[in-house]
């Protein structure tokens, strides 16, 4: 795919026309002095991204990796804060070597990966390829996710495909959450569970991510009976085990 990125696309063609090296790159000294002066973050772009399957991994985006990593030291000497943007299109079975790469060549920094996407042939659902690789990502120790909306690869987005996108994003990095241990990241989830055992569904939508679109499923197809939803009915297991003494022939086990 060559290169895909808008940022990198600019500065190689930058060089190519002016015959000389990266701006940023020749004056980065001159840049950290910016980024100190006005308390900046930099973001260190990933410019050789893969933007497919078959270049994730390459020797473009390796190299490039390394560079990073001597920038970022660069910039702490200088006092600046710094940040590590990563790949965008990774195969599952990748994902994993590429965050440890990161975080072995570039000492630790915060990394910051977009996506990454896990396949290539799912447009019109690039949220969820998206999230499926933010997972593994994050509960690798990807510090950062950038969202993916529905929209990717096919045009600009719309309000609500960046809200579905958001919404695909944070239900990755809450699942990462789990897997890492953090604190009160389960606890939701028990809550959650709780609220289903007691078929309390106003708490139910309440605690989920997206309040307005639960309650619109939820209402669009209303059960007879309040306590349970259609899927299973007057046969939802919860119901009809709920009651203590359903459990009562099984005491004396």
């Amino acid at each position: 795919m060559d290169v895909v990125s808008r940022g990198g696309a600019f500065t190689i063609e930058w060089m190519a026309y002016n015959k000389k090296e990266n701006p940023l790159y020749e004056h980065y000294d001159r840049l950290l002095e910016i980024a100190r002066e006005y308390d900046l973050t930099l973001s260190l772009g990933d410019g050789l991204r893969p933007g497919c399957l078959a270049d994730a991994t390459d020797r473009g985006q390796v190299q490039e990796l390394i560079i990073l990593g001597e920038l970022a030291e660069r910039g702490w000497v200088k006092d600046v804060q710094v940040m590590i943007e990563g790949p965008g299109h990774i195969p599952i079975h990748q994902i994993t070597t590429n965050v440890q790469l990161q975080k072995q060549l570039c000492h630790d920094a915060p990394f910051y990966v977009l996506g990454p996407l896990v396949t290539d042939i799912a447009p019109g659902y690039d949220h969820i390829t998206s999230a499926i690789g933010g997972a593994i990502a994050a509960s690798a120790g990807a510090d950062f996710l950038c969202y993916v909306t529905p929209s990717e690869h096919l045009r600009l987005p719309t309000v609500e495909d960046v809200k579905v996108g958001v919404i695909a994003s944070r239900i990755a990095a809450h699942a990462a959450d789990i897997a890492k241990g953090v604190k009160e990241a389960l606890g939701k989830d028990i809550k959650m569970a709780q609220c289903r055992k007691a078929m309390d569904w106003d708490q139910q939508i309440k605690l989920s991510l997206d309040p307005t679109l639960a309650n619109h499923i939820r209402s669009s197809r209303k059960p007879t009976d309040k306590d349970v939803c259609t899927m299973c009915g007057e046969f939802c297991a919860i119901k009809l085990l709920s009651k203590e003494e359903r459990w009562e022939y099984f005491d004396h086990f």
